[in-house]
């Protein structure tokens, strides 16, 4: 599990075997890893199967490709990086499983004094598990929604945010990588069993 405060970034360096393994260049993250642990790149729970010099590597799945932002990654692309929450660990944001439910789109990037509000759509189906003021996770950055509609809803981003991680970099039309509060998908689920 994670928490969504985002202490490192990477660049995306490249594909290999296709797109079943990605490349990150990550100097800062590299000594505190070692393979087989899991890192959230983007929001992406992985397990790391190789490092070298300051590259980590690791695998794709197809849902992966198929469900996320990393099957879409340009040359250079920064990545926020999280490792996982150990029982010394604050929890500073909310849990977060690195299990992404869908790509979101930006609809509108906006300036808002210290920081930017960026407007994001999602699929339908993911709208039951949003709520006013509840968390979302934003290509692994824990987020509170400020304000949401039927298929879209606002992020507020604080200076210490857009420092730290790749939200400042987006624009209108980039994809991000969106997981739903792990709490709301349970507490639904188990209100939606009760009525059938």
């Amino acid at each position: 599990m994670f928490t969504g405060i985002i202490n490192h970034t990477g660049l995306f360096k490249g594909y290999r075997r296709g797109k079943q393994e990605i490349t990150v260049e990550a100097p800062s993250i590299i000594s505190q890893i070692e393979v087989g642990e899991s890192l959230a790149v983007n929001g992406v729970c992985l397990s790391l199967i190789k490092k070298e010099n300051k590259a980590l590597f690791f695998n794709l799945s197809q849902e992966t490709i198929q469900k996320t932002s990393l099957g879409s990654l340009r040359q250079g692309e920064m990545l926020n990086l999280e490792q996982p929450l150990t029982l010394s660990s604050p929890l500073s944001g909310h849990i977060i499983t690195g299990h992404v439910d869908s790509r979101g789109k930006v609809l509108l990037v906006s300036q808002k004094k210290p920081g930017k509000r960026l407007k994001v759509s999602f699929p339908p189906e993911l709208r039951p598990y949003f709520i006013p003021e509840g968390s979302v996770a934003l290509n692994g950055v824990s987020l509170t929604i400020a304000r949401l509609s039927p298929s879209s809803f606002d992020v507020e981003l604080i200076p210490i945010t857009l420092k730290n991680s790749n939200l400042g970099t987006l624009k209108r039309g980039d994809a991000v990588n969106v997981e739903c509060d792990m709490i709301g998908k349970y507490v639904y689920n188990w209100i939606s069993k009760d009525k059938r």
